[in-house]
Formats: C-alpha cells, sequence, structure tokens
C-alpha cells in the first residue's frame, strides 16, 4: 500500500485549536468482517489489533475526570471487541451518551445475533454505514452481499424502534462517494435517501450523514495507483470553505487508538500524527489516555496537514456529517 503522509505534511492549512472536550471517540481495534475500498483504517478481517483491558478501564476513568458527555465506538467493527458491551454498559451507567459506528452486516456474525436488541436495551445511536441506496454501488464498494445484508440489519433496527418518528433510538446513515469527488449535498441526498428506503423496503432514519473520503490509508493508496491522488487533492483545496474551520469535529474532541494513544482526530490516528508532543507540562511526549486523569487539553493547538482540506471543502465534513447545508 502507498504511503500517502510524505504527500500531506507540507501544507498552509489554518491553525486550530481545540475547545472543550466532549466527545471521546475510541478506536476499539480494526478486526471487521468487511474491507471496504474507501476504508481509512484499512480494516478487515485480517486485521488482529484490540485494545487490552487495562485501557477499557482507562476509558471509563476519563470518561468521569474530564466530564464527556459523547463515547463514540468505531473500529474496524467496534462490536467484535470483547469488552464492547462491558464499555457500553458502564458508559451508560455513567450517563455518557454512547454511539456505535456500526457497519450493519456484524448483526448477521455469528455470536452477534442478539446486538441489536442488546443496542435497543442500552438506548446506544447507531450511526450505519450505507454509501448508496443501490445494490450495485453498495457491493461494489463494499462487497457482494453486503447490500442485502445492509437492508435486513435496517429492517431488524427499525422493528426495535431505531428510527422511528419520536424514537429516542438514533438511527443515523452515513454516505460517502464511490471515487475522488465531493458528496452531493446532504439535505437533497437525505430526501432521495428517505425517499427510496421507504418506498422499496419500509426503512425509515433519523438522519443522513455525508463524508467525504480522505486521501488517506486504502482510498489514498488506490488513489495513488490510478494517478488521481493529486488531482482529488486539488479539487478539496479548490473547494475549501472558512466557515467550516468552526464546526471541524477536533475541537471538540479526541481520538483514541486500540493502544490508548491520543490523536486530534481519526485522520491523524491512521496517519500516525499524534496530538503535539510537550503542549502542556502534563503531557508525556506521545500522549497516553492516562494523561488525560490529570490534564486539560482545552487550548491545545491541534495537528493539521493537507488531508484536513476533506474536512472543509464544500458543505465540509465530520463525523457527524455536512458541517453546512
Amino acid at each position: 500500500m502507498h504511503a500517502t503522509l510524505p504527500l500531506l505534511q507540507a501544507t498552509d492549512f489554518p491553525a486550530l485549536q481545540r475547545e472543550s472536550l466532549t466527545t471521546l471517540q475510541v478506536n476499539l481495534g480494526y478486526q471487521c468482517n468487511q474491507s471496504c475500498q474507501h476504508c481509512h483504517v484499512d480494516a478487515g478481517p485480517h486485521r488482529t489489533e484490540m485494545m487490552d483491558d487495562a485501557n477499557i478501564e482507562l476509558i471509563l476513568q476519563v470518561l468521569e475526570a474530564q466530564k464527556i458527555k459523547t463515547l463514540d465506538l468505531t473500529g474496524g467493527a467496534p462490536e467484535l471487541h470483547r469488552r464492547f458491551r462491558d464499555l457500553v454498559r458502564a458508559a451508560r451507567a455513567q450517563g455518557v451518551h454512547v454511539i456505535d459506528r456500526c457497519n450493519l452486516t456484524i448483526l448477521f456474525e455469528p455470536g452477534q445475533e442478539d446486538l441489536a436488541p442488546f443496542l435497543a436495551a442500552h438506548g446506544v445511536e447507531v450511526v450505519a454505514s450505507l454509501p448508496c441506496y443501490s445494490v450495485d454501488n453498495v457491493d461494489r464498494q463494499r462487497g457482494k452481499g453486503v447490500f442485502d445484508k445492509s437492508i435486513a440489519g435496517l429492517q431488524a433496527l427499525n422493528a426495535l424502534g431505531y428510527g422511528c418518528p419520536g424514537s429516542a433510538l438514533g438511527l443515523n446513515l452515513v454516505y460517502n462517494p464511490q471515487g475522488p469527488s465531493l458528496p452531493p449535498a446532504q439535505a437533497q441526498l437525505q430526501a432521495d435517501y428517505e425517499r427510496e428506503l421507504a418506498q422499496r423496503f419500509g426503512i425509515v432514519f433519523h438522519q443522513l450523514y455525508v463524508l467525504a473520503n480522505m486521501p488517506i490509508q486504502r482510498f489514498g493508496s488506490m488513489l495513488i495507483s490510478k494517478g488521481q491522488f493529486n488531482r482529488y487533492m486539488q479539487l478539496l483545496r479548490d473547494s475549501y470553505q472558512e466557515d467550516n474551520l468552526a464546526g471541524v469535529m477536533c475541537r471538540s474532541q479526541i481520538s483514541v487508538d486500540w493502544q490508548g494513544h491520543l490523536y486530534d482526530c481519526d485522520f491523524n490516528q491512521q496517519l500516525g500524527l499524534a496530538l503535539h508532543p510537550g503542549e502542556r507540562d502534563t503531557m508525556a511526549p506521545r500522549a497516553h489516555l492516562r494523561d488525560l486523569l490529570r490534564s486539560d487539553p482545552r487550548g491545545q493547538r491541534i495537528r493539521v496537514a493537507d488531508h484536513c482540506y476533506g474536512c472543509t471543502a464544500g458543505q465540509g465534513s465530520s463525523c457527524g456529517g455536512a458541517l453546512h447545508g
């Protein structure tokens, strides 16, 4: 796989500083039951990296110490971690809102038959990947049979109350483009998703999150192989919108890798761009979860590189979808 970091480090992206920390996004490991073309984590069935028990316990301590409101669990498929359910139970007992970034097909893996009822019973918000509402586009990007399983997963979640009007069980879908282009307007695409999924499958959901593909890891390597990397980067730079800076996720969120190390965002994590060392006397040379037990990261300088233009291009892009209409 081609390395993209050397192509991204020299940048003129504006300086950013962190505000109050409201969300801890934790990558529980890279094991996944899928191998998606656009995956910026390079996750798959062959990956074995998983968070250990000591760091699982540290997560719970940090949530309390920093008064963090949201725990955002990702992977890989986070549900494959053997302590996933323990972590969800403990975080919810603290009153923390939990998000599960679910690929939907995980609901049908052996041993996961009761996963959907578990998520519903604990009020976990589901953010589900569905890059299109047509079988050809989804299976081309994610693998044969993924679309049909995804639809069955959404129907199972709907049957539990997820995504239904007035329901507190949040069900939000995630769209990303098929290739090196910016996503369409989120509001219009959501209307298309709502119409097609309701008419064809009887599926309802709350929101559609539109994300730009990041020129890193598997997707970035593919762009390099096809000679499209520079063109895509130019598209991101040309589409930069200064107004999006106020809403980028790194201002209020910290990303944690499977070893407990801290990053400004999930994308920096995959590039190995750790939090700036030496920002505070209490921070170790390579910041770790344990540092958040005694240090407030507010005001810390955020580490930027050229891939940050992916979050500020066009309507903007974050873990919560577009930043403006």
